[in-house]
């Protein structure tokens, strides 16, 4: 496993309140060389966070440091070093990926025309084509190209895979694997397909109705949750403080367990089994938060 000296990311407390959803003290911290995963359902907080990193959006608690720095006072200097890419395509349809270098190399004063031109070339993207007649892996292309070509230190992704087909996908991934061979830049990989960042993740975390459920690296995620089965009537016996979500049927009980060593020496008459990210994330999002009165 990699050892990482820095921080890219801390979030620490992270509030924001609306009228229907908030966001409730958030905490997470990516460390450099790394890529992350940011995981939840549609609506559980994932796009209001890359807002707040981004200062898109005022948060109302908690702290935001990027690259060591404040997000707010050192908003400018921390911009220049990022690269972002979201689940739609902001250019103008009017425009070539000409038209797109020649505006942003105005924007970026690190902007590099022949890091730019390579990205075209491995991408297989026309520079004469009109943006409007690209498809959505195109313009998915060009936006990633775009976000990369002024040498960023870190890439904030909110569901750029989504809607693409497998290869596609895959091929975007790589790009991303390519971008952390320096282990100076990161990746914040927002998605609900999990399937990717079980390919490409150093990170997980789990994000689900405003609260991280948790956040930890992927390797920790694989030997430590795990599901416990047992008898309907025992489970109201077991200590929920163990579970971070459980369901009920007619006979057996099942739990989602984040210590699944210290869950079979703790109840040794039950089974453990082993739980991959995706099914760990399906659990979550079905089961439920244990509650005695519930029995």
């Amino acid at each position: 496993m990699k050892v990482h000296m820095e921080n890219m990311i801390e979030v620490r407390n992270l509030c924001k309140n609306y009228n229907t959803f908030s966001l409730k003290n958030v905490n997470f911290s990516l460390p450099e060389g790394s890529i992350m995963g940011f995981i939840g359902e549609n609506g559980a907080g994932k796009t209001t966070t890359i807002k707040l990193l981004l200062n898109e959006v005022k948060r109302d608690g908690g702290k935001i440091r990027i690259f060591g720095m404040d997000n707010i006072k050192d908003e400018i200097k921390i911009k220049s070093q990022i690269g972002t890419v979201f689940d739609e395509s902001y250019f103008y349809g009017g425009f070539t990926v000409e038209d797109i270098e020649k505006i942003l190399k105005n924007v970026y004063k690190t902007w590099d025309s022949s890091l730019y031109a390579q990205y075209l070339r491995n991408l297989s993207l026309p520079r004469n084509k009109r943006i409007k007649e690209f498809s959505k892996g195109m313009k998915m292309k060009l936006s990633i190209a775009s976000a990369l070509s002024h040498h960023p230190r870190l890439l904030i992704l909110d569901e750029a895979t989504s809607g693409l087909d497998p290869v596609m996908r895959s091929e975007i991934l790589d790009v991303f694997l390519n971008f952390i061979q320096d282990e100076k830049c990161g990746v914040l990989f927002s998605s609900h397909i999990t399937s990717d960042l079980e390919k490409v993740a150093d990170y997980v975390t789990f994000i689900h109705n405003g609260s991280i459920v948790f956040s930890s690296s992927k390797d920790e995620l694989a030997d430590n949750f795990g599901i416990l089965k047992c008898g309907a009537s025992e489970f109201p016996n077991l200590d929920h403080s163990d579970f971070l979500r459980w369901r009920k049927g007619s006979f057996e009980c099942e739990a989602l367990v984040k210590n699944k060593a210290q869950v079979k020496r703790k109840y040794p008459d039950c089974i453990v089994d082993m739980q991959h990210l995706t099914k760990s994330c399906c659990f979550i999002l079905r089961g439920k938060k244990y509650e005695r009165a519930s029995y």
